[in-house]
This record gives C-alpha cells, structure tokens and sequence, in this order.
C-alpha cells in the first residue's frame, strides 16, 4: 500500500499473521484529522484471515507458555528499547493519524514504553503458593497459568499505549495475542508490531489485524471457544454488546469503558494549582480521554473566581494542527465527534446553560471543535450525563459537601473522579466516599503503569497495569498432593 504524503515514513500496511505481513483484497483510507488528507490505504483484514491469526495463535500457545519469566521479560525489555529509539518516528505517525500536538504523542510513546518495563518486571514478580494441608501427607500447590489465546480491541485515543499496557500483562502473563486496532488509527498499531517483530516475539504470539468494518472481524473472534479472553476499552454501549457476544462461550472479560470525571473544588483550594490541573485533565488529547474532567464542581464561595480563571485559561489555548509547534489543542478524530459534542453543547444552552467563553479562531479545514466553558448547568442535561469527549468543560456549584458528593455521584459509572482542598481529613473522607475506580487529590495526573487502572459500574471492570493488572490474564490451577510414602 501507499502514502499519499510521502515526507511520513510508514510501516507495513498490512495485517500481522503468523509472523508474516498479508496483503489482502481490500483496503480502507486513513486519513490525517487536522486536514482531511489521506496518510495511507491499509490492507482490510477479513474473517478468514481473523481465522488464520486464531490457528496461528493456537499453534503459539503451547510453546510461548512454556517460556521461561526471563526469557519473555527479555523480549518486553526489547520492545520497550526498540520503542524508545524509535520515539520520534512513532510520535510523528501518531499525530498524523489521530491529531495530538506531538508534545503529548512523544509523552504517549514513553507512556507505552512504560507498561513494557513495567511487565517485563511482573514476569520475573509472577509466583504461585504454597499451603499448609489439613491431611497429613498431603501438599496443597496453587499455580498461576495463562488463561490462553487473547483478544484485545484496541481504540483510537491512545493508539500507542492502551496496546502495550494490554499486550505487557498478557506475554508477561504467557498468553499469545491478537490485536484489532481501531480503523482510524492502525498506522500506529502495524508499527509497534513491526517493533515486536524486530524485538524477536515468536510467531503468532503477537498478530495483528487492521479492518475497515471492525464489528463482524470482532464478533467472529469473539464466537470461537480457542479466544480465551477479550480485553476491550472503548464505550460502554460497545462494552455491554461484547458482553452478550461473549457469554456464549463464557470468556474471560476486562472492559474499560466511558467515563464522566467530576473534579470538587472546595473553598479552601490553591486555586491556581486546580486550575493548572484541570486544564491539563481536561484538554489533553482535545478532551479525548476517558479520564477526562468533564464537571467542575466548585464550592459557591470561590466559584465566580474558579469561573474567572478556567476562562482565562480556556481562552489563552493555542488550537491547530497536531504537528504545529505552538498546539496545544488538537481536532477531534472525526466528523461525527464533532457533531456530538456541538450537539452536546447547542441542547445545554438551550436548556438554559450559560456559555461563560468560546475561541473564536478555529480552522476551517479539519475536524476542529472550540475549547469552552460552560456554566449554570445542571445534572439533567446529556452533557452532564454524557461522556463530552471534546475540548468543552462545564461548572457547576454546591454549598456543602454532601451536595458536593450528591452531584458528583449522579452517575451510572465512575473511572476517575478529583478533588482540590486544603483540608485532608475531609479530602480522604471525600475520596472515599466518591463512586469512582481512581481518585487523585490535589493532582490530576494520575495515569501511571503502577497504578490499577479502571472504574466501577458502567464504566467497566478489571484493572490495567500495577501488580493487579496481570492477574486478568492468569487462572488459578490447585494441585492437591498425596505423596508416596
């Protein structure tokens, strides 16, 4: 396949299988967000080529499990390496295709890197245990085992990251891995699988199928008794759909689904440092990330001088292209996102939302929504309910700290949820009491290959990264031993 613009090197367009690049009958278009142009047509992955990847992947599995820790630490710790020396190449790529200011693309790529080391450690962690029996003569073991053949559906916000921190657990876990990246962003995707397979990954332990029309390519994987497990981050409307797809065949599920961050500023904040924070949360990757602040709750007494600020601070962002120097805000990934946070915004002020700013110096060309601030909203309107995903935040008030909690509760699911104040009892009594997966506190960034990624209700199950985040990829296996006498 082809680049249109020839200055952007490209990898393979092509889908990984069996250690092999597979041309194919059909391709698709991707195209660059911040202009329109085409970057490249990739090769379409069909079921029977899901199929291919599936035998392939079956036929690895008997082998990569039976490496050793050491060995497969080694092969992440290449990968990660490989990455890291390529950061400039996977970062210009990166925005290309999805539209981030390369300051953030080059922040995803050391990101990704992050969850390969931090994998390649937890192989060498991995251990079962020992207990005492209540048998004379007996020996209880308890033995960790790969689950098997892994399905990861992959999306288009963090191209780079969200498939090494799914792909880091799982080789470190022994399972082989197929990956569906999403359809507007696989460039990214074929060239961290071009890395692994520089890295020396065993054939068909990584694969990875580009697809125009993902869905039917999901759904025939998902139908197969040898796909042990799916790990899926995207919506929650696509997360319950893969839930009914998978109870058939009764497989092992970790979703990492929408969010609708509340972040409570309390009258005794630094407010400056909330609202350095809150910017930084909210209008990284143009408010396309599932731990996005999308309500600012603040305390009535400080809210006119937290309003005052954050529209400083909204007004004075740099919106353009992702490869400009001075960007800070890029487009969003299509025109459809568009369409949806315009509508989001065009049905509060017509509920009687107060439009507090806008930029007024958007480009014409390319998918571009203008950052803004919007207050006097309330928690019935879909903006308040909805994931905005878009460069749009809101303010709301309170007067005391269980209205506080009530706002920031009312909803289906929480990921992540953030609070300012000076006072720490109240702050770790708030953080408990908030309905949310991950609570930062005075902070904001909070993404980290340590921590246990995820969030409760709607918003998913199952943890990334961290200690905790391998064990989606292990099953327990008991050994109940009489020995000989």
């Amino acid at each position: 396949m082809h680049s249109v613009q020839p200055a952007l090197r490209l990898p393979p367009c092509m889908p990984l299988i069996a250690g092999c690049w597979q041309h194919t009958a059909n391709s698709f278009s991707v195209t660059d967000p911040a202009t329109g142009q085409e970057l490249a047509q990739v090769c379409s992955a069909s079921t029977t080529d899901a199929q291919l990847a599936l035998d392939a992947a079956v036929a690895a599995q008997s082998l990569w499990r039976q490496t050793t820790a050491p060995q497969r630490a080694s092969l992440l710790t290449k990968w990660q390496a490989l990455l890291l020396e390529q950061r400039e190449w996977l970062a210009q790529l990166l925005t290309a295709e999805q539209g981030k200011p390369l300051a953030e693309a080059r922040a995803e790529i050391d990101y990704a890197a992050s969850y390969l080391n931090w994998y390649a450690g937890e192989a060498l962690r991995l251990g079962g245990d020992w207990q005492h029996p209540s048998v004379a003569g007996r020996t209880l073991l308890n033995i960790p085992e790969p689950v098997g053949v892994v399905l990861a559906l992959t999306p288009w916000n963090f191209p780079a990251a969200m498939i090494t921190r799914k792909l880091g657990a799982a080789l470190a876990a022994g399972c082989p891995v197929i990956v569906k990246p999403s359809e507007y962003t696989p460039l990214t995707a074929l060239a961290l699988a071009d890395l692994a397979q520089q890295a020396g990954f065993p054939a068909g332990v990584i694969q990875l199928l580009p697809c125009a029309t993902p869905d039917p390519l999901a759904a025939y994987l998902i139908a197969s008794p040898q796909v042990a497990k799916v790990s899926f981050t995207g919506s929650t409307a696509v997360g319950r759909q893969l839930m009914q797809q998978s109870a058939a065949t009764l497989k092992r599920l970790s979703l990492e689904l929408g969010g609708n961050a509340p972040v409570l500023v309390f009258a005794d904040a630094d407010l400056d440092a909330a609202v350095a924070g809150i910017m930084a949360a909210k209008f990284r990757n143009a408010g396309q990330t599932c731990v996005c602040i999308n309500r600012v709750l603040a305390d009535s007494r400080v809210a006119a001088a937290l309003e005052q600020k954050l529209a400083a601070a909204v007004l004075a962002l740099r919106l353009g292209a992702g490869n400009a120097a001075d960007t800070q805000i890029g487009p969003l990934i299509n025109q459809r996102a568009v369409d949806k946070v315009q509508q989001l915004v065009a049905d509060a002020l017509a509920a009687g939302a107060r439009l507090v700013c806008r930029q007024t110096a958007v480009p014409e060309i390319g998918h571009f929504v203008a950052p803004q601030l919007l207050s006097d909203v309330r928690m019935d309107m879909a903006i308040c309910q909805q994931e905005i995903f878009g460069p749009v935040l809101t303010l709301q008030t309170f007067d005391d700290e269980q209205i506080a909690l009530q706002l920031a509760n009312q909803s289906d699911g929480g990921l992540a949820a953030y609070l300012y104040g000076a006072d720490e009892k109240r702050n770790y009594r708030v953080a408990r009491a908030l309905e949310a997966g991950m609570v930062g506190l005075n902070v904001t960034a909070i993404s980290d290959a340590r921590i246990p990624f995820g969030g409760v209700g709607t918003a998913g199950f199952g943890r990334e990264g961290s200690k905790y985040g391998i064990n989606d990829y292990l099953q327990l296996k008991h050994l109940c031993w009489e020995l000989a006498d």
